[in-house]
């Protein structure tokens, strides 16, 4: 039984100057203990930035304002294969990030990041979007 459809989700570079938000996934979760961008699963009806503002709403209690899609890459999992779109936003004036579902939140550089355990597809995207930044 290999019906894998793709599942839509979407990520957040959420970026304070240099540094970017990253969040440690729950030890119970799929890939649990691995970094990623902040964001999930696309819901009917919505669109990529509708569900990113609603997903950094839910699990971090953010309210944000996205700027533009940024690149996305397939990347299939044993259990799923999922499209993860990335935007660029950033955190509207006095609104602070607390991690709700995350074990921790982190603000990182490039530099950092590439010392960090990152989820496949989300490691996979570091590498597309920072070649140019240095380690």
């Amino acid at each position: 039984m290999n019906d894998k459809r793709i599942v839509e989700v979407v990520g957040a570079i959420i970026k304070d100057g240099d540094r970017y938000l990253v969040g440690q996934r729950p030890a119970n979760k799929a890939q649990g203990g691995l970094w990623e961008f902040m964001g999930g699963k696309i819901e009917p009806g919505e669109t990529p930035e509708e569900a990113l503002a609603r997903e950094c709403r839910e699990e971090l209690s953010l309210d944000i304002e996205n700027e533009h899609i940024i690149d996305s890459v397939v990347h299939e999992y044993p259990e799923k294969t999922i499209r993860l779109t990335l935007i660029s936003c950033s955190p509207k004036h006095g609104s602070i990030p607390k991690a709700l579902e995350h074990q921790q939140i982190r603000w990182v550089t490039v530099p950092e990041m590439r010392g960090m355990p990152f989820a496949p597809a989300d490691s996979e995207l570091i590498d597309k979007l920072f070649v140019e930044v240095g380690t």
